[in-house]
């Protein structure tokens, strides 16, 4: 399980190896890699929340079981990826 403060100390060792201005991208699909931009974070919490806000819009989507759940949300994709991710990720 990652955790926020885990992912923030494993940014900061990388931003102070590759710089603030370093792209962050999303790895998918351990078989078949893709990258993907990121468009984004939310909450369990904010998707619970806009379904009460105006429940005909969501009624075929599910409430998130957990609002502390923080969710990187993949904003497209843009080329194929590594599986090479997989076997040098930290804290996998």
């Amino acid at each position: 399980m990652m955790t926020i403060d885990a992912l923030i100390d494993l940014l900061n060792e990388y931003r102070e190896q590759h710089g603030p201005d370093a792209e962050v991208r999303l790895m998918t699909q351990e078989n078949w890699p893709f990258e993907n931009r990121i468009a984004g974070i939310t909450s369990g919490a904010e998707m619970n929340e806009a379904s009460e806000e105006d429940p005909s819009e969501y009624f075929d989507d599910q409430d998130v079981a957990e609002d502390a759940i923080v969710y990187i949300v993949e904003g497209g994709q843009i080329c194929y990826g590594s599986k090479r991710a997989w076997e040098t990720c930290r804290d996998c």
